[in-house]
């Protein structure tokens, strides 16, 4: 395998079919997952009640980084988008796509399952032994049926009124239906010999699940996940279908003002968004269509700089493992909340009465990294052997991680 740096986009050549990989968006993906395990820790009420001062970075930006799994989303259907409308148009076979996409979530999401398993079964057991008194827990709705939603990744699709086992999972839940509903569309418009049919569709299903959303489950605010998180992601992965189709259409000779304005503005906006989100919560509706504009614009500028700063090296580095960075960190945090327990209140109070919110820092600190080094183990011995192994079990090609993305998308 060749593999050269073509600007800021990795470019790897091997004989497999291609796929769309763009190192700013990888880098995008591996912050807003960042963001999305802090937001956990700051919002645990094991933390909350053990820890005397917050922690230094415990501001509404964080609290509110929940949103950034739309970001997550948008991100998927640009991504899947941009690779089978612009390459695979033709020859598009919805049995290699569903297979591809099972090779990609599922062996990490199966095995933090299991792992979430085995937490809870060690529990039982070291509460049986005495060594722990038993917490009042979440317990109950880690049950066997639970579980087994969990497994064929229904937990996003309204058979459950509570989040289970590793709860970020159910985002995996929705996005792997959403997948179907976008390969089901590709068959239609293969079958028409016509690729408008994928962004009329994509058109029409954004408003039916923005009204679904509203005047259906009467939602003010886009913060769902268990009661049919599914629309949640259909909203948001047929806009960056859609913002692929856009980035098309912009003109090459776009001005270097208009282009830096562009991503800087979407950044800003981004982040005033999800500041003020807590205070209107009905502005996360609009939070996915921004996403999409910051994600677009890097796809269509990417000699800016930004995109130059989204392709560094530790950028990049935790771009790659951002999935398993969003699904380990709750496996990081169960112990954790459980050694914050053993330790008391009073040794934290000791150690934070040295400056206020240390103690909840510090801690932090340690949980992040502990979160990097899981997620790195995963990514390099369960994410790429269980997706060569899925692959090889169906009969397939294993894909490459990294695959042509143009500076500029071509149109049709």
């Amino acid at each position: 395998m060749q593999r050269k740096q073509v600007g800021f986009i990795a470019l790897s050549t091997s004989g497999h079919r291609p796929k769309a990989h763009y190192l700013p968006l990888d880098s995008i993906r591996g912050l807003a997952a960042s963001c999305v395990v802090i937001l956990h820790f700051v919002i645990s009420e094991t933390m909350i009640a053990s820890f005397p001062n917050k922690a230094w970075v415990d501001v509404a930006f964080f609290h509110n980084a929940w949103m950034f799994v739309d970001l997550f989303f948008v991100l998927s259907g640009i991504v899947i988008s941009f690779s089978y409308t612009q390459f695979d148009f033709g020859t598009f076979s919805f049995r290699d796509f569903v297979v591809r996409r099972l090779a990609r979530i599922y062996p990490l999401h199966i095995v933090t399952l299991f792992a979430t398993l085995g937490f809870r079964l060690l529990k039982i057991a070291v509460v049986a032994f005495g060594v722990m008194h038993l917490v009042p827990a979440e317990t109950p709705v880690n049950n066997l049926y639970s579980f087994v939603a969990n497994v064929f990744l229904l937990h996003a699709l309204g058979v459950l009124d509570y989040l289970s086992w590793n709860g970020p999972s159910w985002s995996i839940s929705a996005e792997f239906y959403t997948y179907l509903i976008f390969g089901a569309v590709l068959v239609f418009a293969q079958r028409r010999e016509d690729i408008r049919i994928v962004y009329i569709a994509s058109l029409l299903l954004i408003l039916t699940s923005l009204l679904i959303m509203v005047f259906v489950m009467h939602r003010s605010a886009i913060d769902f996940h268990y009661q049919f998180g599914i629309v949640r992601c259909v909203f948001s992965f047929f806009l960056g279908v859609l913002t692929v189709r856009a980035v098309a259409s912009i003109s090459a000779e776009t001005p270097g003002l208009v282009k830096t304005t562009v991503q800087i503005g979407s950044v800003a906006v981004s982040i005033l968004l999800v500041c003020v989100v807590g205070i209107i919560p009905e502005i996360s509706f609009v939070a996915p269509l921004v996403f999409a504009v910051l994600l677009g614009s890097l796809m269509a500028f990417p000699t800016c700089v930004l995109p130059r700063v989204l392709s560094i090296a530790p950028l990049v580095w935790l771009g790659k493992r951002s999935y398993s960075i969003y699904m380990v960190h709750a496996l990081v945090l169960m112990p954790l909340e459980y050694a914050v327990r053993g330790v008391g209140s009073r040794r934290i109070e000791a150690f934070d009465s040295l400056f206020p919110g240390i103690a909840a820092s510090t801690l932090l600190l340690m949980f992040v990294a502990a979160v990097l080094v899981l997620a790195n183990l995963t990514y390099l011995y369960v994410e790429i052997p269980g997706s060569k192994f899925v692959l090889r079990f169906f009969n397939r090609a294993p894909a490459e991680a990294l695959a042509p993305m143009p500076g500029r998308v071509l149109g049709r």
